[in-house]
Formats: C-alpha cells, structure tokens, sequence
C-alpha cells in the first residue's frame, strides 16, 4: 500500500489525536492543520495548509482508512481514521505505526518511549513482538532497517509510503523469535565489551612500560 507523505502524516495524526485528545476527537479540518504542522514530535516538520490537507483525507477516503462526519455539537464536518477494521490492527500496533508514521524510521527503544501517550506496553519484549506482528503476513506494515556502523540497535520503518526510508532501505528478514533475538544481541554486546577490555589492558600495560620501554 503506497500512499503520499501528506496523507501519512494526516493519518498519523489522525491516530494520535484520538488517543492524547479524545474529547476533541474526530477533528476538523483546521485542527488536523495544526497538528500537522506541530514543532514536536514531528520528523520533519511541515507547513501545510487547508487545501493540503483536504487533499490528503481525500486519499485516505478512497482507500478506505478515514471517515468524514458531522457529529453531535459540531456544525462542520469532521474526520477520523478507521486504521483497526481497514487493516486489522490493535491498540498496540496503532501506537506503534502512528508514532513511525510522524518521526520516521526508530529502535525498539525509542518507540517503547515515543508511545507511552499512546499506549502501555509492558516492557520492550512487548514492543519487539508488536513489531514482528507489523512485520508478518503477505502484506507486511514494518521493515527492519539493516543496522548502521556505530549503531547498537536496528532501526524499524513503516512501508505505507514511498519516501526514501522504504524505497531505499534493502529487504531484511525478520528478526528471530524474542528470545533468541536477545540472546544474540548479548552475545554482540558481550564481544564487543571483550574487545574494549582487550585494548584498555593494552593501553595499560602501555602506560606502565613507560616511554621508550
């Protein structure tokens, strides 16, 4: 599923705003503008106007992944998403991929701090199964990202776009199950504390010799 970088953020802050501001929720048109267009917790930050915007929730309309409505107390139409019956997902992947869809590719860690408005995940365990569920099936919502030199964690990116996240980044598989998942990022991790230990000795036994020993 393809769609364009202004409906992503129009859905993204669809998703959030029903979650952090339920009694202003479905929104209006100009309220969707504004938080579009937020200075936080946005990646990038935009400037869109009405127009922008209209044209956005009209392509989530067509595919099926917004609603427009006149609601109780409101004499102008508002619109909501319907991400759960479009495209089968819980409370805890909505989280997931709404804050994927406004800041762009993250660790588990980040998300697991990034969606506590949104939703309580347990532990990071919780958010590393939620995205191997994005991962699964024919139709795949999440990508594992390959990580980069200097980076101790994998990045996650959504795949509803085309931006240069997803059109860019190589097909990885899925990571293993939790556990042994895990288990290999300690044994990274204790390999690479054995090598720092190493060279510190190293330098030690340098300093020790002193000069010209």
């Amino acid at each position: 599923m393809e769609i364009g970088d202004t409906a992503l953020r129009v859905l993204g802050c669809l998703i959030e705003k029903e979650r952090t501001t339920p009694d202003a929720y479905p929104l209006t048109v100009h309220a969707l503008v504004a938080a579009c267009n937020q200075s936080t917790n946005r990646e990038p930050v935009v400037s869109y106007d009405e127009r922008t915007v209209e044209a956005a929730l009209t392509e989530l309309r067509e595919r099926g992944l917004a609603r427009r409505g006149v609601y109780p107390g409101s004499r102008v139409p508002k619109h909501r998403h319907v991400v759960g019956e479009a495209l089968g997902l819980g409370p805890a992947e909505q989280a997931v991929l709404c804050v994927l869809l406004l800041r762009g590719p993250q660790t588990p860690g980040e998300l697991k701090g990034r969606t506590e408005r949104l939703h309580a995940f347990g532990d990071l365990d919780d958010v590393v199964r939620t995205l191997e569920g994005l991962m699964a099936g024919d139709q795949p919502l999440v990508r594992r990202l390959p990580r980069q030199p200097g980076q101790k964690e994998a990045r996650y990116a959504h795949l509803l776009g085309t931006g240069p996240a997803v059109a860019s980044a190589p097909r990885v598989e899925p990571e293993p199950a939790p556990r042994e998942s895990r288990l290999g990022v300690l044994e990274q991790q204790v390999r690479e504390l054995q090598d720092e230990v190493a060279a510190l000795r190293d330098e030690l036994a340098g300093l020790r010799r002193g000069p010209g020993e």
